[in-house]
């Protein structure tokens, strides 16, 4: 069985960086498209960032551009997110999910399959 495991969330003030983590037991990262995802309070889950298996091509959501980055350790079964001059409205859970790199597109949401329980990420003003 699959288990996700996401980590380092956390209440910080607008400005501040945050590096979340992610890990798993029973699969490999290494055989997987790995993804962040995201959902505030009333609003759907979006995904913010992702990574390819492949190349270690990167997607990001407009709105986390240029302050987030999301890069896997394969050797260590792990993939972060480092999240950097955090807004109010980055407040949210954040969860990690896989996607069989069969599937293609990274961005596609829809392609991905687990999803861990997350780690809350709240940013005041």
């Amino acid at each position: 069985q699959v288990q996700i495991q996401e980590s380092g969330g956390g209440l910080v003030q607008a400005g501040d960086s945050l590096r979340l983590s992610c890990g798993a037991s029973g699969t490999t990262f290494g055989d997987y498209d790995m993804g962040w995802f995201r959902q505030a309070p009333g609003k759907e889950r979006e995904l913010i960032a992702a990574i390819s298996k492949t190349d270690g091509s990167t997607y990001y959501q407009d709105s986390v551009k240029g302050r987030f980055t999301i890069s896997r350790d394969n050797a260590q079964d792990t993939v972060y997110l480092q999240m950097n001059n955090l807004k109010p409205e980055d407040t949210a859970v954040y969860m990690c999910g896989t996607k069989p790199v069969y599937r293609g597109d990274i961005w596609k949401p829809s392609l991905y399959d687990y999803l861990g329980q997350g780690t809350q990420v709240t940013v005041s003003s």
